[in-house]
């Protein structure tokens, strides 16, 4: 392959989050002034997601399942604004489950996630892939679990600067992330290769979310450490955020001369 190489204010709130589960939403209000993030999908950018509402949910939650034809279960979860996040664990409630505080009085909760992305106390940034979707805890499938709230209180979901309806079940409403689309669109590169996985996390099990069955034109949103991979002679432990997959490739697959891509954030 010639040159190539490589390549907050949680705390009793949080609480009775996590321990009522069953209970009747409240309704939404507006407890303070305070401006809301810009909050986007806690989905990857380009994919689209089915949500409902269901009468026994937490507060104004709203449940996310893929419908355009991808794997729900190992999907990553991104952060929906940046903030401080925070790993809980509710093994019979809102399993394995992060808040993140934004500041001004509000979170974020990301619930029954399968595994975690970052550590207690993380600073992430919008886009940042948190976790995967999982069905952990009280869930009968997997789906992201996703709440915004002002002050402790349930608020209705806004994404993108709109309100999101509240359908009763799922495939009455849709919505398409552009969560890490990036203002230029990512960094463009071609990749090389065929048959190349990529994963929902820079981890060589982490689950695999489409391939690429050739060289590809990709756009490389961030990149980061994860396990090292040793692939057609090369060796290599940083991965390629992709924007339009929706995952990562080692970047032992980018046709660029460095390991670490010049240019390109750290996710």
């Amino acid at each position: 392959m010639r040159f190539l190489r490589r390549l907050p204010a949680l705390a009793a709130a949080a609480l009775l989050a996590c321990t009522g589960l069953a209970a009747t939403p409240a309704a939404a209000q507006d407890t303070s002034a305070a401006a809301a993030p810009g909050f986007k999908a806690p989905f990857p950018c380009g994919q689209r997601w089915t949500y409902s509402h269901h009468s026994a949910e937490v507060r104004r939650a709203l449940d996310f399942v893929r419908s355009d034809g991808g794997a729900t279960a190992g999907a990553p979860v991104l952060a929906s604004a940046a903030g401080t996040a925070t790993r809980h664990s509710q093994p019979s409630g809102a399993g394995n489950y992060i808040s993140i505080d934004h500041g001004g009085g509000w979170t974020t909760y990301y619930f029954h996630l399968n595994a975690f992305s970052v550590p207690s106390g993380a600073f992430v940034a919008q886009g940042q892939q948190i976790g995967t979707t999982g069905s952990t805890g009280n869930s009968s499938g997997a789906h992201i679990h996703y709440e915004q709230l002002l002050n402790g209180v349930g608020q209705n979901i806004v994404i993108d600067g709109a309100a999101l309806p509240y359908p009763g079940s799922y495939h009455q409403a849709h919505l398409t992330s552009t969560n890490g689309c990036g203002g230029g669109g990512g960094t463009p590169f071609n990749t090389w290769g065929s048959g190349v996985n990529v994963r929902a996390d820079a981890r060589l099990n982490a689950p695999v979310v489409t391939t690429l069955a050739g060289p590809t034109a990709v756009r490389v949103v961030c990149q980061k450490q994860g396990d090292t991979v040793n692939a057609e002679g090369y060796t290599n432990n940083w991965w390629s955020k992709l924007r339009d997959q929706g995952g990562f490739i080692s970047n032992i697959y980018i046709a660029h001369p460095d390991a670490r891509l010049p240019g390109v954030p750290v996710c």
